[in-house]
C-alpha cells in the first residue's frame, strides 16, 4: 500500500488536503495504489462550487486500487487501522470513500487469500488478514468520531464491512450492495451476522443466504444506509462536512438527503420472504419456496441449491444467532468460521477457484448436498478456538 501527497483528483477538491504518508512521500504525477489518506486543513475552493468556510480538522480516507474495484488486502487494512487509532483523539469527523464512483470497495482480495494457501503456512496468512480486517470492523462500529462512509459504486464484502458498522453511511444511485460469501463457500463475515440480524422481518437471513443485490435507493430502504445522497451532491456536501465549526453532521446530511418516492424493490416478496425464509432449516426453506410455486420462489431456489450447501447452512446458523449477540461476540465467531475455511480441501477455496480463478463456474462442493451436512459438522465449525488463537477485542458493548 503506498500514499501520495500530490495526488489530483478530478476537481480541485483535494488540493486543501495534506497528504499523510509515515515512509515518505511522491512527487509529480504518480499515482500510488491502495489507500491516500488526506486531513483538510484549510478553506479551500472546488470547481464550480461556492466558496467554503474554514474546514477544521478532518480526515479523508481514499481506497486507491481500481483495477481490482477496490478490493482490500492485508496492508491495506493495517494502515486503515493505524490511521483511524491516530484520528480517534485528533479529527473532528472521518469520512472514507473509493477514489471513483465504480465502486467503494468490492470486497477482501479472495483470491490471494486462497492463492496462499498453495504455500507452506499459508493459512497463517489468511487467518492474520481475517484477524485485521475483523479488529478494523470492530474498531469502526465503537468509533468515537464520527465516521462517514461514501457507498458509491459497488459495495460488497469486506467493503460492507468498512462502511455498515459507521454511524453515517451515504449510498448514492450508483451503489450497489451485496453479501454474496455463500457462491465461493464462504458466509457472510464482517459482521455481517450481526447487522443482517437486524434487518426488518427475515430479509437479512435472505440476503445472507441468496447474495441478493441491492441498488441505489433500496439500500436505504433495506435499513443498510442512514441517506441517499445523488452521486452529483457528493462533492459540495463534503465541502459542507469540512466547513462545519462544530460538528452538526445531521443538518448537513438531511439538507442533501434526497426526498424519496420509491418502493422498496422488494415490497412486492417481503411477505414470501418472512413466510419462506422464516423456516428452521435450509431444506425447510426450500421446501416453502417450492410450495409458494411462484417465478420468485423458483428463481431462488435455483439460487440457493448452486451455493455451497455447508456455507448455507453456516450462514443461517450464524445469522440467527447473531441477533443475540453483540457486534463482538459476532466478530469472534466469524473468526473461528473463517478460520476453520483456509484449508485447501474446504468450498471456500473451491469457490474462488471455480469463480476466480479458473473461472469453469463449475464448484464442486464437499460436502455436495444439503443432507450430507450434518449438525456435527456445523457445530464442528463454529467450536472454539484454542485460547491463544482467539480473536481479542476491546470490550465494548456493541
Amino acid at each position: 500500500m503506498c500514499f501520495g501527497v500530490s495526488y489530483h483528483w478530478k476537481c480541485s477538491f483535494l488540493k486543501s488536503y495534506k497528504a499523510h504518508d509515515v515512509r515518505g512521500s511522491y512527487g509529480g504525477d504518480q499515482r500510488p495504489q491502495g489507500v491516500l489518506i488526506f486531513i483538510a486543513l484549510r478553506p479551500f475552493r472546488c470547481t464550480g462550487c461556492p466558496p467554503a468556510g474554514g474546514v477544521g480538522d478532518n480526515g479523508i480516507i481514499v481506497l486507491n486500487r481500481p483495477k481490482a474495484l477496490n478490493s482490500i488486502n492485508l496492508s491495506m487494512v493495517q494502515k486503515i487501522h493505524s490511521i483511524l487509532k491516530q484520528w480517534e483523539s485528533s479529527k473532528k469527523l472521518v469520512i472514507i470513500e473509493g477514489i471513483d464512483e465504480k465502486a467503494f470497495c468490492a470486497g477482501g482480495d479472495v483470491k490471494a487469500l486462497v492463492l496462499a494457501l498453495n504455500e507452506p503456512a499459508g493459512n497463517l496468512q489468511g487467518e492474520e488478514f481475517f484477524r485485521t480486517e475483523y479488529t478494523l470492523n470492530h474498531l469502526i462500529g465503537t468509533y468515537k468520531k464520527p465516521y462517514i462512509a461514501i457507498i458509491n459504486g459497488i459495495t460488497m464484502g469486506g467493503g460492507v464491512g468498512l462502511s455498515i458498522h459507521g454511524k453515517y453511511r451515504i449510498a448514492t444511485e450508483k451503489t450497489l450492495f451485496a453479501m454474496p460469501e455463500t457462491a465461493i463457500g464462504l458466509f457472510p463475515d464482517v459482521g455481517a451476522t450481526y447487522f443482517l440480524s437486524r434487518l426488518k422481518g427475515r430479509l437479512g437471513i435472505y440476503l445472507g443466504l441468496t447474495g441478493h443485490r441491492l441498488k441505489g435507493v433500496d439500500v436505504l430502504l433495506a435499513g443498510i444506509a442512514t441517506h441517499f445522497v445523488p452521486s452529483e451532491k457528493l462533492v459540495d456536501l463534503k465541502r459542507d462536512l469540512f466547513a462545519l465549526r462544530e460538528v452538526d453532521i445531521e443538518r448537513i446530511l438531511n439538507k442533501y438527503q434526497q426526498k424519496l418516492n420509491h418502493e422498496f424493490s422488494l415490497a412486492p416478496h417481503m411477505s414470501q420472504i418472512e413466510n419462506c425464509f422464516s423456516a428452521p432449516t435450509i431444506e425447510e426453506i426450500i421446501k416453502r419456496l417450492k410450495k409458494d410455486n411462484s417465478d420468485w420462489a423458483q428463481k431462488n431456489i435455483e439460487i440457493l441449491l448452486k451455493m455451497s450447501p455447508s456455507s448455507l447452512k453456516i450462514t443461517k446458523k450464524a445469522i440467527d444467532e447473531g441477533k443475540e449477540k453483540s457486534l463482538a461476540d459476532c466478530l469472534k465467531t466469524e473468526y473461528r468460521l473463517a478460520c476453520t475455511a483456509l484449508t485447501r480441501d474446504g468450498d471456500f477455496y473451491e469457490g474462488v477457484r471455480a469463480l476466480l480463478v479458473d473461472k469453469d463456474q463449475k464448484p464442486i462442493w464437499k460436502p455436495i448436498s444439503l443432507t450430507d451436512v450434518t449438525d456435527e459438522y456445523v457445530n464442528k465449525r463454529f467450536a472454539t478456538l484454542p485460547a491463544e488463537k482467539e480473536l481479542q477485542l476491546c470490550a465494548s458493548k456493541l
